[in-house]
């Protein structure tokens, strides 16, 4: 018999769905895949001020997908379970089955 999954657990995978649902979100998660990075780095890659990359982080960060560590003045970012970067090849299946 097959397990009944709660509606929590749904609404949960929600939440890190709709972490992870802002194009600069999804950059700085890619570069994430490829080792750590500090703020001031995916603040050049996204374009935007350190304000608003400290919010899509802290964003990715409530979601668990990232985690922080303070050296110095600096903080650095990665990806806290790197299979996220699974779904990513999920949804590039889904836009070439598209046709996109």
């Amino acid at each position: 018999m097959q397990e009944i999954v709660p509606v929590e657990r749904f609404e949960a995978r929600a939440k890190v769905v709709k972490a992870m649902a802002h194009p600069s979100r999804l950059i700085m998660i890619d570069e994430l895949s490829r080792g750590e990075r500090c703020v001031c780095e995916l603040r050049e890659l996204v374009g935007a001020d350190l304000s608003t990359v400290s919010k899509h982080l802290a964003v990715l960060k409530k979601a668990g997908i990232v985690e922080d560590e303070r050296r110095g003045k600096q903080i650095y970012y990665r990806l806290r379970v790197p299979c996220v970067i699974n779904f990513f090849h999920c949804i590039e299946s889904v836009l070439d089955a598209k046709g996109k």
